[in-house]
């Protein structure tokens, strides 16, 4: 999480980083709070969904496929992705719609017009005008494409792991969380430290779905793509890249922002050892909640009807 690029790297300031960083602290406590409720919401509605009847989708279908021309060669197009996509386990689901954003947001900072607009809202500094939402913005941000190529193939490698025990549901909503716990482990250290200045990438959020993988699966044999033949485990690995991490902080390593990726790493070992149990075991009143307001809408919207057809 780090290769900002060069022409906007001093543009910082050191002043109010501690309000910056009060700032940080209650937007993480919010939005990790929100995303977790948004997500039991989706994984109600996907139950739901599962279980209604479908039958007038099914009439639908064979409409389309009697019809010819242009329209019958869209509906091929769209078989054709819905077979692709279903064919997906949960962790692919959740990891293509992230590196289609990664993408698109890279491909930004490239337009010579976005580039200010890109440095202030898809960079995390403390001491930036715009403290909070960067510091989720900045998880789906690269400027340097080995930076976006080599996060995207880490993440595309952990993704279907992580969603065999998590689903989609808790896998976005711990990955996102992780980005930006690691943007207030990052904010915290540079305020301590006095040093301000941009990070950006999804590196922090990684490290929170490989401290999480290699906690459930500590015996998974990893390895290095370009060092064939070189395997260790993953609880090994995860406890080096720990303590790398946490030597970058402590020598002043500055070319990639250690204290982010210490701090997803932590978030992924705490949510291994207590999310499940803890956190999304007690997201049953908030989907009651949401269902309780879903029926009270429904049944307005019926008498509202029959009101109209008097």
């Amino acid at each position: 999480m780090k290769f900002a690029p060069q022409p906007f790297v001093e543009a910082s300031s050191e002043k109010n980083m501690g309000v910056g960083l009060l700032k940080s602290v209650l937007f993480t406590g919010s939005f990790c709070g929100a995303t977790f409720v948004g997500a039991t919401i989706w994984q109600y509605e996907s139950v739901r969904q599962a279980l209604q009847k479908n039958s007038w989708k099914t009439w639908t279908k064979n409409s389309l496929e009697n019809l010819q021309g242009w329209q019958h060669k869209e509906g091929e197009f769209r078989q054709a992705i819905n077979s692709w996509w279903n064919e997906l386990n949960d962790g692919q689901k959740v990891f293509w719609p992230i590196c289609l954003v990664n993408g698109i947001v890279f491909a930004c900072w490239h337009h010579p017009g976005l580039q200010s607009t890109m440095f202030r809202y898809f960079c995390s500094n403390p001491a930036a005008r715009a403290v909070c939402w960067p510091m989720f913005f900045s998880t789906f941000s690269h400027f340097a494409f080995i930076h976006f190529g080599l996060n995207m193939y880490v993440l595309h490698s952990f993704s279907s792991g992580v969603g065999r025990c998590l689903g989609k549901e808790q896998f976005l909503a711990m990955y996102l969380s992780g980005g930006v716990v690691s943007s207030l482990a990052s904010h915290a250290f540079k305020v301590a430290r006095r040093c301000p200045g941009p990070s950006l990438g999804a590196s922090g959020a990684i490290m929170a779905l490989l401290g999480y993988f290699c906690t459930v699966y500590p015996d998974a044999q990893l390895g290095i793509v370009f060092i064939p033949g070189l395997n260790f485990s993953a609880d090994s690995a995860i406890k080096a890249i720990m303590c790398l991490d946490a030597a970058g902080m402590a020598m002043g390593w500055r070319m990639f922002d250690h204290a982010a990726h210490l701090g997803g790493a932590l978030f992924g070992l705490f949510y291994a050892h207590f999310g499940a149990e803890y956190i999304w075991a007690n997201t049953e009143p908030v989907m009651k909640k949401w269902h309780q307001l879903r029926t009270d809408v429904s049944e307005i919207l019926v008498q509202d009807s029959k009101k109209g057809d008097e």
